[in-house]
């Protein structure tokens, strides 16, 4: 099973792009020669700031998903290295984790309490 990059680049006019791909070297060429995503058509050259290697197809689109809800400024920090990437992606992760274990915890207390139940 081949992963899935979760990839940030700088246009030339000094915006900034966030895609997933498999190979974010054949991407990045396609977005310089027209195919790519329309946002960056005419934009380029682009210079790829950071990736990071997402074990899921889902998981590489809740992380740019949540990268691209940062305004540009927090965009930039966290496409600083590749470490602070990583970092953002486990407190994503986490907190996922969490509200997923909460949700659980709220669905096995509601059973657990007869909510839902009829009453007859």
């Amino acid at each position: 099973m081949q992963a899935w990059f979760v990839y940030v680049v700088a246009c030339a006019d000094g915006t900034l792009y966030t895609g997933i791909a498999r190979d974010v070297a054949a991407r990045i060429a396609a977005h310089e020669a027209g195919r790519g995503a329309r946002y960056t058509r005419g934009r380029g050259p682009l210079a790829l700031l950071v990736k990071r290697r997402c074990a899921t197809h889902g998981g590489a689109l809740r992380l740019e998903s949540a990268l691209k809800r940062l305004s540009r400024d927090d965009k930039l920090t966290v496409a600083s290295s590749a470490q602070t990437l990583g970092a953002f992606a486990r407190r994503l992760s986490a907190a996922r984790a969490r509200a997923a274990s909460a949700s659980a915890s709220a669905s096995a207390s509601a059973s657990r309490s007869g909510a839902g139940k009829s009453s007859r």
